[in-house]
């Protein structure tokens, strides 16, 4: 259940016209402001005068009145009532991770898996999404600044890096090639695909040619998943959907 059961870390300020409430993210501190008390500053202003034109010439009833009537505009508590009024109106945006239970924002929560971002089960593609977004921001900067082949650059390296580690097909982890199982879930690891010249080894990244050394690389040709009697997409199955061939 993601709709929060509890309120998060909280607590009142007041900046002159009245007091209200400030919710935080339990992931990323993050502030929710409930709305001042505005309206009871109003009535009290209101009642203050009132009371003052009427009867503030009797001392006794004067300072009776200006006891009762305590400025909100200093006032730095909220009744439990208030508290709770305050809470309905921010709670839209926090949700409760049902594994760690803690109350976060929006961008600390996956709506999709009903999970805080570090408990999703879409962990692993949630973290390459932000990467992505990063690169993204980073490169319009070095572009700006005229650094972006060297960014560029970079960023290939990483993504060779990347490409050439194990990935649990789960939740997305990397680890070292010949890691057989997901640190984090146990899955058995998918290890990666080498594409290297048969002769100096050198990363062809899908190329014909070698970039190193020019030799040229014999690749197999994609099995072809059509009926070879109609030419129906078969789309792996034994039989053709269309005319009943067999196939393969």
């Amino acid at each position: 259940m993601s709709t929060p059961t509890r309120m998060p870390r909280h607590d009142v300020r007041n900046d002159g016209i009245g007091p209200y409430a400030v919710f935080y993210c339990d992931k990323c501190d993050r502030e929710f402001r409930s709305k001042p008390q505005i309206a009871t500053t109003i009535a009290k202003d209101v009642g203050r005068k009132t009371v003052g034109g009427l009867l503030g010439s009797i001392p006794i009833v004067g300072g009776i009145a200006e006891r009762a009537m305590e400025d909100p505009r200093h006032v730095y508590a909220l009744t439990p009532q208030q508290l709770e009024a305050a809470w309905k109106e921010v709670q839209v945006n926090f949700r409760e991770c049902p594994t760690c239970l803690l109350v976060v924002c929006l961008s600390d929560f996956d709506t999709q898996s009903g999970y805080c971002n570090d408990d999703s089960p879409r962990k692993g593609e949630i973290a390459e999404a932000q990467a992505a977004q990063a690169a993204g921001v980073l490169k319009g900067i070095a572009d700006v600044f005229g650094v972006g082949a060297a960014i560029r650059g970079a960023t290939q390296a990483a993504q060779a890096a990347t490409a050439s580690m194990a990935r649990c097909p789960n939740d997305g982890t990397l680890a070292p090639a010949g890691t057989k199982f997901c640190p984090e879930c146990g899955t058995p690891m998918v290890q990666p695909v080498a594409d290297v010249c048969p002769k100096c080894h050198a990363e062809l990244h899908g190329a014909k040619f070698c970039p190193q050394c020019g030799t040229k690389v014999e690749r197999a040709a994609a099995a072809s998943t059509n009926c070879p009697n109609c030419g129906k997409e078969t789309k792996g199955a034994k039989f053709c959907p269309e005319c009943g061939t067999k196939v393969g």
